[in-house]
């Protein structure tokens, strides 16, 4: 389910405060040296470090 409208350019990355891009079912941060993923659930995105999926 896309996110709304506008969301994305107010949401940034938790962790280095880069911006998001959705891809699937996660808000990917778009920073060099991040990559966090986070995951969204029944469209709601979730922006803890804790529960962000580290790069491969």
């Amino acid at each position: 389910m896309p996110l709304e409208a506008g969301l994305l350019e107010i949401l940034a990355c938790p962790a280095c405060h880069s911006p998001l891009k959705e891809q699937d079912t996660e808000l990917i941060c778009t920073g060099q040296s991040c990559g966090l993923a986070y995951p969204v659930r029944d469209g709601i995105p979730v922006l803890l470090v804790d529960e962000a999926r580290r790069p491969e």
